[in-house]
């Protein structure tokens, strides 16, 4: 049972990005629907099962575990799971602990994560315009999450934007957005949207801008060399002469990066999905809860990894939207 978690495909799975809430203080326009519906408490995870499912999937050869939501950081309680988490940093036996933030929280929380060993953030901002924010987001408050950057890079965390790349929304801050980042030293990277969950009246394909463009547009710009630089995740990296900022690409769409796939997610309700672009998932609440032993809960594990797939199928070829999954992002986790 200690053997390390290896797919079908020969491929070593290191990498679990655990959300624990489906629930957000933001209600993005690509992610959610405006009038949620969420999980009943109940049905979420203690924190106190989160550590016992990290722990489990740590002593399976898990050696990065990414945090999501939902907002990560309006789980009640959640730094204490962050605090438990650190032992194993300290141990030795995980490499990393991070989170992908909505930043709202961060000026409350940057120097508790820094003091649990968290070194680097992800925060997603899709725009810099205080009007566009608050129409992509619903809910939100862009001064709110400049104020968290501050003080997450105060905190001395590293912190990297994430940006979805939407068509007629955010096409003429691509030069803003990379400038700013370069002003204060951060990677910035670039995402496909993707065709998650019933969104009611947003439209995938209009939404959809390509990155293969975004990055000639870039081009036009700034002079472009691509790294080999690899972080654990989908991204693929370019280094700006210019600026010497590093930006990433995640295009499930234009570049299928599943044949180097090293991670799972597993949601705050327990179920593991092996790719976020299939709808195959499996339960691990259930052996969690079956008995304080962790054998059950190893042994269904590793029977889900058995399951996963050589890869996805999102594709928007002839102006429809195949592949579509049915649940929203963030009921899976980011």
């Amino acid at each position: 049972m200690t053997a390390p978690l290896i797919d079908p495909f020969l491929r070593p799975i290191t990498y679990l990005r655990l959300s624990v809430t489906d629930r957000c203080d933001f209600r993005c326009v690509y992610c959610m629907a405006e009038q949620m519906t969420f999980l009943p408490k109940k049905e979420l995870l203690t924190l106190e099962e989160l550590d016992r499912l990290s722990s489990a999937f740590i002593g399976l050869g898990v050696r990065k575990l990414r945090i999501t939501g939902g907002e990560p950081l309006v789980r009640r309680d959640i730094m204490s799971y962050f605090k438990a988490m650190s032992r194993h940093l300290k141990s030795g036996a995980l490499d990393e602990l991070t989170l992908t933030t909505n930043g709202s929280q961060l000026a409350k929380y940057a120097d508790e994560l820094a003091a649990c060993g968290v070194k680097r953030i992800n925060i997603s901002l899709d725009t810099l315009d205080e009007a566009k924010f608050a129409e992509i987001t619903r809910w939100g408050r862009l001064p709110q999450v400049l104020e968290g950057i501050e003080a997450a890079q105060a905190a001395g965390l590293k912190v990297k934007l994430n940006t979805v790349a939407l068509k007629g929304f955010n096409e003429d801050e691509l030069f803003t957005l990379t400038e700013f980042c370069a002003a204060r030293d951060m990677d910035l990277t670039f995402i496909e949207v993707m065709p998650m969950g019933d969104i009611g009246n947003e439209n995938r394909i209009g939404q959809y801008w390509s990155l293969e463009d975004l990055r000639e547009t870039l081009a036009t710009r700034f002079s472009l060399a691509d790294l080999p630089d690899k972080t654990g995740g989908p991204a693929r990296y370019v280094r700006i002469g210019e600026t010497r900022q590093r930006i990433g690409f995640i295009t499930p769409l234009t570049h299928n990066f599943c044949e180097s796939c090293n991670r799972v997610r597993v949601t705050c309700t327990g179920e593991i999905f092996t790719c976020l672009g299939q709808e195959g998932k499996s339960d691990l609440r259930a052996p969690l809860r079956a008995s304080e032993s962790d054998t059950k809960l190893n042994e269904a594990i590793r029977a889900a990894i058995a399951l996963k797939p050589k890869g996805h199928d999102f594709d928007y070829s002839r102006q429809e939207v195949a592949g579509q999954m049915s649940r929203h992002m963030s009921h899976t986790g980011g």
